[in-house]
């Protein structure tokens, strides 16, 4: 049983060497903004470092397949305009990067 203990130690502290996190903290959900911004970025089909251009473009490509003109839903089109100021919401600033 004592084995066990130190085994079980062993691997969560290698995990935390190797990872930078507690074994337990895998297990943990993330925080609701979070969550919410992956969901976006999967429902626009974009990756994590999408800067503007590619959030818009995604966006247009999205909204002219399910476009209520076209056959798609409203609520389709509220998701996809959600997630388009969501991720859009998290960008910095322009003004705030601009050199000085």
């Amino acid at each position: 049983m004592v084995k066990l203990l130190y085994v079980a130690a062993a691997i969560s502290v290698v995990c935390r060497w190797a990872f930078g996190k507690w074994p337990w903290e895998f297990l943990a959900p993330g925080s609701a903004r979070g969550q919410a911004a992956a969901r976006a970025r999967r429902v626009l089909g974009v990756d994590a470092g999408a800067d503007r251009d590619e959030i818009i473009a995604a966006h247009r490509r999205l909204t002219a397949q399910v476009h209520p003109d076209r056959g798609g839903s409203n609520a389709a089109m509220q998701e996809a305009n959600a997630a388009r100021d969501l991720l859009l919401g998290e960008l910095p600033d322009p003004q705030d990067i601009a050199p000085r």
